[in-house]
């Protein structure tokens, strides 16, 4: 089996879970909780929707330094944008607001990235694996639904870390 449909086998895996996470969890809402619980998660989300932007800044900047690497990192990228959505679709209008600035700032700073191929995906691979990390300790922290969807997601990115680093075994 060659590298390129091996690749696409996981990437596939990958998406399903991802896609069976999202369904899942994030039209549900965490008003199971009570009073404290709900600004938690919310700042929770508010976080989570801000980590995965910049985690698409990230690969956008990695796509503009090597265009090359586009079939392979789109859906990752994808993914990635969607769980933004998702965390973004529980946020208070304030809290999805301020995503906008960002974006608009981002455009002005974009991330650092390797000048060769195999160090800027070792890169997105780091930061995918350091999000999935920070996610899978944050959702001990949030009730329910919340705390599903970060796992799903969690679960996610080291999946797309896996990805990242697979073709250079």
């Amino acid at each position: 089996m060659s590298f390129p449909s091996l690749l696409r086998r996981r990437s596939l895996i990958v998406s399903v879970a991802s896609a069976a996470v999202l369904t899942g969890c994030s039209s549900g809402s965490d008003a199971a909780g009570s009073g404290g619980s709900t600004s938690v998660s919310a700042r929770a989300r508010a976080r989570a929707a801000r980590d995965s932007r910049e985690l698409l800044r990230q690969y956008d900047a990695v796509l503009a330094v090597h265009p090359a690497l586009a079939e392979r990192l789109r859906p990752l990228r994808a993914e990635v944008a969607a769980h933004a959505a998702a965390f973004e679709e529980g946020t208070a209008p304030t809290a999805s607001g301020s995503a906008s600035p960002s974006r608009t700032a981002s455009a002005a700073a974009s991330p650092a990235v390797a000048a060769d191929e195999k160090s800027a995906l070792a890169s997105l691979a780091a930061a995918e694996r350091s999000l999935a990390d920070q996610r899978a300790k944050a959702l001990l922290d949030v009730p329910g639904e919340l705390a599903r969807l970060l796992a799903g997601v969690a679960a996610a990115g080291a999946g797309h870390a896996y990805l990242l680093t697979k073709g250079d075994r």
